[in-house]
């Protein structure tokens, strides 16, 4: 993976939170309208998307950044929970095996006004690089319907649509898995 010198790549601090937050608004917003109702979307952003702060104790999710702006976000899980942020429903807990199960890619969000620009595929890239590093021969993911082009041109498989309820609406999600070859090592540790 090439360095952009547009933007840098970093593991996300708490410190992030708000900007994070911030950005998952703009890029729903920004990137939704031709798959989403404004309803949906609306629906989304307060009880699906969200900051997975698990993800952030976890030293695994990333940010890009230019300057002082954050232009995107995205990271990879080692817990079983697929998608959401801290204030969904769907949410598990527990451990995933390496041997056993895929990493989960999670929340990514670019803003709109550098959608196409790489900025996704960078974060995508890191994180399946460190879910492979750390044991995982493959990887899943729940895509909205504005990331499905996207993550197949990215290696990954579309399952069956599942419908997924969001207060009064439902919206179309498409679970997504890719298998990334050989373990390189296996390690089944959170950081400390």
């Amino acid at each position: 993976m090439a360095a952009n010198p547009e933007y840098e790549v970093r593991v996300a601090r708490a410190s992030d939170v708000p900007a994070i937050t911030m950005l998952i608004t703009a890029s729903a917003r920004g990137l939704s309208r031709d798959d989403y109702t404004a309803e949906q979307i609306e629906a989304a952003v307060s009880s699906i998307f969200g900051v997975d702060s698990e993800l952030i104790a976890d030293g695994t999710y990333f940010i890009a950044e230019t300057g002082r702006e954050l232009i995107g976000a995205g990271g990879w899980s080692r817990r079983r929970t697929l998608f959401g942020g801290d204030q969904a429903a769907s949410r598990q807990a527990g451990a995933l095996d390496p041997a056993r199960d895929a990493a989960k890619i999670r929340a990514f969000f670019v803003h709109p006004s550098w959608a196409r620009r790489g900025v996704g595929r960078a974060i995508l890239e890191r994180c399946e690089k460190e879910a492979q590093d750390a044991g995982f021969c493959a990887v899943e993911l729940m895509s909205t319907l504005p990331g499905l082009g996207f993550y197949r041109m990215m290696g990954y498989e579309a399952l069956e649509p599942i419908l997924y309820p969001a207060g009064a609406v439902k919206l179309k999600f498409v679970p997504m898995r890719k298998h990334l070859g050989e373990i390189r090592a296996i390690s089944t540790k959170f950081p400390q």
